[in-house]
């Protein structure tokens, strides 16, 4: 089985990413859900922006870094939108990571110091017509460049236009998505 941290979106640590998280868990993964907001949570993704950069991108990267310096360095990074920065940090940048899960959310690799490790296992989900992935210069490039760098890579697009579509407590909740979405998850943590 798998050890997974899972970092959450800008809405924070909602009762949603802990039933995503609760659902690797009951395949038998152990899942660290870190709450980079301090109990923080917001009822829309501008007022969670809003948040995260009072607090600072620098803070947040830092705070996720440390929650996973105490685990060993053979985890799965996963991060969900703004979460996806630092699962994508620590998988590119931490020697031993046995995987990232990027949800709704890839960034240049240049951002965080150089090319994406081609060992690194990678599977990046969002909505085709999602406004903050797939419009020009979004985040769609960046997925594509980091899947065509990974030796084991895979970009999976869905239906519709939602961005926080697999988290089960927000309006942009879609089930059969998420449910495929967990799928290939699980099937993904089954190597790792």
């Amino acid at each position: 089985m798998a050890e997974v941290v899972l970092y959450h979106h800008s809405q924070g640590l909602t009762p949603g990413v802990l039933a995503f998280a609760a659902e690797l868990r009951a395949a038998g993964h152990t899942v660290h859900t870190p709450d980079l907001y301090e109990g923080n949570t917001f009822d829309t993704i501008d007022d969670g922006m809003a948040y995260a950069r009072k607090v600072g991108f620098d803070a947040l990267l830092s705070a996720g870094a440390a929650a996973a310096s105490a685990l060993p360095e053979a985890v799965v990074y996963g991060g969900f939108s703004l979460g996806g920065m630092p699962a994508q940090l620590l998988a590119q940048t931490r020697p031993g990571a046995r995987g990232a899960l990027l949800y709704h959310t890839s960034v240049p690799p240049a951002e965080f110091g150089g090319e994406w490790p081609a060992a690194v296992p990678v599977r990046i989900h969002a909505m085709e017509n999602d406004p903050y992935f797939a419009e020009e210069g979004g985040d769609i490039d960046a997925a594509r460049a980091i899947v065509a760098a990974a030796d084991d890579g895979e970009l999976y697009l869905y239906p519709g236009d939602q961005h926080l579509f697999t988290d089960s407590s927000l309006a942009a909740y879609d089930a059969d998505a998420t449910a495929l979405v967990v799928r290939r998850t699980l099937e993904f943590l089954a190597g790792r």
